[in-house]
């Protein structure tokens, strides 16, 4: 997944202005723009995406075992889907370590 700064940029300018919400845990529900989407539609698609990677990983793994698939194939799947769980792992780390940081800050 590639992300340009520019896109980044306006994402998170987007964001800092739409409201929080509600106690429901609704963040700024209906105020983004269909332009771009915000961090909540980011985030949504890259574990879509990473779901997606899994599935099409266990998909060719079982294609494999009955014979119907290229090995090539189904390490390529198998790689593509570890790649995608490390980086869902290390943005949760950071997300993780960003939270903690937020709770240490004094008031």
């Amino acid at each position: 997944m590639s992300i340009d700064t520019a896109q980044a940029a306006t994402a998170y300018a987007r964001t800092a202005a739409t409201p929080i919400g509600d106690a429901t845990g609704t963040v700024g529900a209906g105020t983004v723009t269909a332009g771009g989407g915000g961090f909540a539609d980011l985030v949504s698609r890259a574990l879509d995406g990473a779901v997606a990677a899994g599935r099409e990983s266990d998909r060719m793994t079982v294609k494999a075992i009955a014979n119907q698939a290229d090995l090539n194939e189904v390490v390529t799947a198998v790689s593509s889907a570890e790649l995608t769980l490390q980086t869902v792992v290390a943005v949760r780390d950071r997300v993780i370590q960003a939270y903690q940081d937020i709770i240490r800050m004094p008031i």
